[in-house]
């Protein structure tokens, strides 16, 4: 493409408020060349880490790349998986935890990414995950296309379990991905918000990261600047990962946050 070939691919593999931990600590190092100057590359990696023993491997471009796009995609099956687990549990009037933590127990499942949430999100599942359904367009497949769908449906159950309970008011606690991070413009709790609204139900949002000029308004929902005065005014609270300043008023909480982890 563009008639030069001194390019070398190398994904990163960071997570949302942890970049930092993860760029001194990788839990590899993936270089897509095999050249000398790919080696001195990666050298280079492994000298800016204090982890030691870092597993390196040099691959071509494409296999490269894949290697990014089909990691973040097995991970964005796993947040699926036990998402729609926490839906037939709930549903059925089961207990998720208790399931979740069986299954979990069986060492070739383990408990990584089994926390039930509002579906993922943030820059990376979303983009990867839509990425390999694209690329999967001439190859017969379905789990990936399902990846996709399942957090969708995910959204959709999430609104709708809100929307049953018919609140004048729902409030939303915190807009951000995971604890650490603010980043949180490619959200999951956005589309449930936006489902939520078209049944004309009012929202408000508590997140104290927004800037002073979006402290009245952000895309169109209110702002709410006091904790006290957003848990007085909401009917139910959406919070897709529980804190502890919520724990007075537990009662008016939706969450499916059962681990207290990201």
């Amino acid at each position: 493409k563009f008639n030069f070939d001194n390019i070398i691919f190398s994904p990163e593999f960071l997570r949302e408020g942890h970049a930092l931990q993860d760029n001194l600590y990788p839990s590899r190092i993936i270089i897509g060349d095999k050249s000398d100057r790919a080696r001195s590359f990666a050298d280079m990696l492994k000298k800016c880490a204090i982890k030691k023993d870092i597993d390196l491997l040099f691959t071509d471009s494409c296999e490269d790349e894949a290697i990014k796009l089909f990691s973040n995609a097995y991970l964005a099956m796993r947040v699926a998986y036990f998402n729609e687990l926490d839906s037939f549990a709930e549903i059925h009037n089961l207990n998720t935890r208790e399931i979740i933590e069986g299954v979990g127990l069986d060492k070739r499942i383990g408990s990584h990414y089994s926390n039930p949430s509002f579906g993922y999100g943030g820059y990376c599942f979303p983009k990867d995950t839509m990425q390999l359904k694209a690329n999967f367009q001439d190859v017969p497949n379905a789990l990936i296309n399902a990846i996709v769908e399942s957090n969708a449906i995910r959204k959709i159950f999430i609104a709708n379990s809100i929307i049953k309970i018919n609140p004048k008011v729902v409030g939303v606690h915190r807009l951000i991905m995971k604890s650490g991070s603010d980043n949180f413009r490619s959200s999951s709790i956005h589309e449930v918000m936006e489902l939520i609204k078209k049944q004309g139900i009012e929202l408000i949002i508590y997140e104290p990261i927004l800037t002073l000029q979006s402290k009245e308004k952000y895309n169109g929902f209110k702002v709410v600047d006091s904790l006290e005065v957003f848990k007085n005014t909401s009917d139910v609270i959406l919070a897709n990962r529980m804190s502890d300043e919520l724990i007075d008023i537990k009662d008016k909480v939706y969450s499916r946050d059962l681990f207290n982890l990201d």
